[in-house]
């Protein structure tokens, strides 16, 4: 009955810091994808260290091509962005390490060089791998609701 006793609590801790974990997981992508917003919002352009140093394929919001984005490649400019993530839900993969992130991104925009989107809103899914204490974006979706409207972009300009 002892050992029975010592297993359960066994599990129970354990069960304890995998929840922890996860919600710490939870909390740091969250904050990242908060973040490049902000950035994005304050220096009308988006942060320049995001992709994973493996890079990133992404489905955009344009409804073009699938994209691989190289480490470190140039970031898109704005002359006015106003965008929102809402009902953000992480799923961990791998405790600190691996998260999927989905999530609504709602707002305006007017990119360099491009149309206004005053109605921009779409679904987001984003894979995010941590590497050098940082969450950095592996793949992404982002797909227009119903009513609202993607970007125009279609390709990276490297």
């Amino acid at each position: 009955m002892k050992k029975l006793i010592f297993v359960l609590i066994g599990v129970f801790v354990f069960a304890a810091g995998a929840a922890q974990a996860d919600t710490a997981t939870e909390e740091a992508v969250i904050k990242t994808i908060n973040d490049a917003n902000d950035y994005a919002t304050k220096n009308l352009k988006g942060e320049s260290d995001t992709v994973s140093k493996d890079g990133s394929l992404e489905f955009w919001s344009s409804g073009g091509f699938l994209q691989e984005l190289s480490p470190g490649a140039t970031q898109e400019e704005f002359d006015s962005i106003n965008i929102d993530a809402k009902h953000i839900e992480v799923i961990t993969l791998v405790p600190g390490k691996i998260a999927v992130a989905m999530y609504y991104s709602e707002g305006s925009m007017k990119p360099k060089d491009g149309p206004a989107v005053s109605n921009y809103r779409t679904r987001v899914t984003e894979v995010y791998v941590k590497e050098g204490g940082k969450w950095k974006t592996r793949a992404a979706h982002w797909s227009p609701i119903a009513g609202g409207a993607g970007t125009n972009q279609t390709a990276v300009d490297d």
